[in-house]
């Protein structure tokens, strides 16, 4: 179906608009892991993180029984952006207020102490 894709692997611009497809046809499984194949290969690409974002949240709406498994794709993804500063999604904490449903985000040093 996307022969550059086939031929070279690593050809960002094929393995976007194959995402995009992949999109476009509800395929948002394919559509993530190709998003998270350019990220691999180039961390700067806007159009990818964003789409992931995108591709994750359509995703745990339409499959709440698969939220938990969401979550840990979304956490890889993280991962995978923020390696190159040498940090984690474990440096980052997320705390719910109960009365208001809303989230706050703690950065932490060394997240390791802390457990």
């Amino acid at each position: 179906c996307f022969p550059a894709v086939e031929l070279d692997p690593h050809y960002i611009r094929a393995l976007l608009r194959r995402a995009e497809l992949y999109e476009k046809t509800e395929k948002l499984d394919e559509a993530l892991e190709d998003y998270k194949a350019v990220l691999e290969k180039d961390p700067s690409v806007h159009q990818a993180r964003e789409a992931c974002m995108v591709s994750l949240n359509l995703s745990v709406r339409k499959k709440p029984r698969v939220h938990h498994l969401q979550i840990c794709k979304l956490k890889d993804l993280g991962n995978l952006v923020l390696r190159p500063f040498g940090l984690s999604t474990e440096n980052f904490q997320v705390k719910q207020d109960s009365s208001t449903g809303s989230y706050s985000i703690n950065f932490v040093q060394n997240p390791n102490n802390n457990r």
